[in-house]
């Protein structure tokens, strides 16, 4: 790979754009390489870097089929899942917990009992 071409923060010439903005023209960068950079400078450290890819070699994005659904809504629910009381807690369990925050703090939970 050679030299890219670098380009100061906002100036970028018609033609580039980053993943993001490829994903919001509903494109992606389809295997290409990163065409160019741009940069914005900083004051006290390095620049903040930024990858451009080309508008006219980008791919659209792959549609969802009815198992990439499937898939997604898997994985959600499993994150929804508490290992430890296998009930779906309603929001997606805490990694640094690793349990829901009921089995988590079980003398803060509220209690079941009737007065």
């Amino acid at each position: 790979m050679g030299a890219l071409p670098v380009f100061r923060w906002r100036l970028a010439p018609d033609g580039y754009a980053t993943r993001r903005q490829l994903r919001a023209l509903d494109l992606r960068p389809g295997g290409q390489d990163v065409a160019a950079q741009l940069e914005r400078p900083r004051r006290r450290r390095g620049p903040l870097v930024a990858y451009l890819y080309r508008v006219d070699l980008a791919k659209p994005v792959r549609p969802m089929t009815p198992a990439r659904w499937a898939a997604l809504a898997k994985a959600n629910t499993a994150r929804r899942t508490c290992p430890e009381c296998r009930l779906d807690a309603g929001y997606v369990i805490p990694p640094s917990l690793g349990r829901c925050v009921t089995c988590a703090f079980p003398d803060n939970s509220p209690s079941l009992r009737s007065a």
